[in-house]
């Protein structure tokens, strides 16, 4: 039976595009990186479009490696940090939601729910925290570590930060603020709480000095496929950001992380899992590998092999282009998303050489990318959403904003046509637009008995 509910949609934003060549395509705006104008427009066509929200991918650091390479890529080398980009764009927006990445390695629970809390207010009900718990030595190194601290203590810290977190976000109760100027009473002293949260890695004692969000607490995005990465999604993430190649593998994924979620009380619908895809697409197919080429064209040799080393966490400087993948370079284990890094090995484990795995890596990312029509895409969408391998898709567009324009010009009027994806917004915050419920306050709860 045809599902009753709508496709989700984001567009993942690397400043000009996801392809680490799209700075150099003919629309790009080279000082797009330091103007608010070229994200702004993109966050004006997402909204006219009707998605979901934009996703700000980032990385609290300059990229290190190859310096040859790093000075044809500005990709990590020059970007806003992304909680006051969502400040300055969520006033200059109506619908669209915005999801900004903060890693809980570097950051402390009270700042994160400040600011988020914040920009929900600003917002009027649109913020979203993509959690991360960071995955390269050069972040650490920035924060008074030597490189990136291990795995298990990474998301054992990052457990108890959201905890710390949801705790603060819950310090005024939703009817705290009594706000009457008569009586000179500005809110209920018995609905704002304390948290006195004293763990491992975290004393906070609170109250947030903020008023409950519009949303009860922003949404809560974050990806990861490692066992804790999916234990936490379970308990605490309302949209899970995905990468595998295929349907099965997806399915599986997304069946094995809502299987977990009623153990917390949680209801399935409350998760979107929503794919990150790479979309080329074209009136035919011949357009849409195209531009597919150019790009791939205009990626120099140096820059591929950084790009798919810095994903692999290994050093491909000086590696033959037209030679087998070097195994002896492959870490045995990754630091970052185990899942993305598994999808990537099993295509080198076929043997195709370094050049031909970098232009897959560059057209296909980690095997998710689509190159064809709209007819093609929609397909494509429409299969995996009716199979429950996907909710919704972040849309990785090459090219910004040439790809988004191609994508709503092209395929939003086929979704459309087949009653995939929505006319007009459902309500005003990202959690009504994303059909999620509100979150219950843990006071105001405990109050009813």
């Amino acid at each position: 039976m045809a599902r009753q509910d709508k496709l989700k949609l984001g567009t993942f934003v690397y400043t000009f595009g996801f392809n680490p060549a799209a700075w150099r395509h003919p629309a790009a705006d080279v000082n797009g990186a330091n103007k608010i104008d070229h994200l702004l427009n993109v966050a004006k066509i997402s909204e006219a479009a009707k998605f979901d929200f934009m996703f700000l991918a980032d990385s609290p650091a300059a990229a290190i490696g190859d310096a040859d390479a790093l000075a044809r890529s500005p990709t990590k080398m020059n970007r806003f940090e992304p909680l006051s980009l969502i400040s300055a764009l969520s006033v200059l927006t109506e619908k669209l939601g915005f999801v900004a990445t903060a890693s809980t390695s570097y950051y402390e629970p009270y700042n994160i729910a400040r600011i988020f809390a914040s920009v929900d207010h600003l917002s009027g009900g649109r913020a979203c925290w993509n959690v991360v718990t960071s995955d390269h030595d050069e972040t650490g190194y920035n924060y008074n570590y030597d490189g990136l601290p291990p795995h298990s203590w990474r998301y054992e810290r990052g457990s108890e930060f959201v905890d710390v977190v949801f705790g603060l976000w819950d310090s005024f109760e939703p009817d705290a603020l009594i706000l009457d100027k008569a009586a000179g009473l500005y809110h209920d002293k018995d609905k704002l709480h304390l948290l006195n949260h004293k763990g491992k890695h975290f004393q906070v004692r609170g109250p947030l000095n903020i008023a409950a969000s519009p949303q009860g607490r922003p949404i809560i995005a974050q990806a990861g496929g490692s066992e804790a990465g999916m234990e936490l999604a379970a308990r605490t993430a309302e949209i899970v950001f995905s990468l595998a190649s295929n349907l099965e593998r997806n399915k599986a994924f997304a069946e094995n992380v809502k299987g977990r979620m009623a153990k917390y009380g949680r209801a399935t619908s409350d998760l979107k899992m929503m794919p990150g895809v790479v979309l080329n697409v074209g009136e035919t197919k011949a357009e849409a590998q195209a531009k597919v080429d150019f790009l791939i064209d205009n990626l120099h040799p140096d820059v591929g092999r950084w790009m798919l080393g810095e994903f692999l966490e290994t050093d491909l400087s000086g590696a033959a282009l037209d030679e087998p993948f070097p195994m002896e370079r492959l870490p045995a284990e990754p630091k970052g998303s185990k899942a993305l890094f598994e999808e990537l090995t099993d295509y080198i484990k076929q043997g195709h050489t370094l050049g031909h795995l970098i232009r897959h890596y560059a057209e296909k990312s980690t095997g998710n990318g689509i190159t064809g029509t709209p007819t093609e895409i929609a397909d494509f969408m429409e299969e995996w959403f009716e199979a429950g391998a996907a909710d919704g898709f972040i849309l990785m567009f090459p090219t910004l904003p040439a790809s988004l324009e191609d994508f709503v010009r092209l395929v939003l009027p086929e979704l459309r046509r087949r009653g995939l994806f929505r006319e007009e917004y459902e309500g005003k915050t990202l959690r009504e637009n994303l059909g999620i419920s509100m979150p219950v306050n843990r006071y105001a709860a405990a109050r009813k008995g």
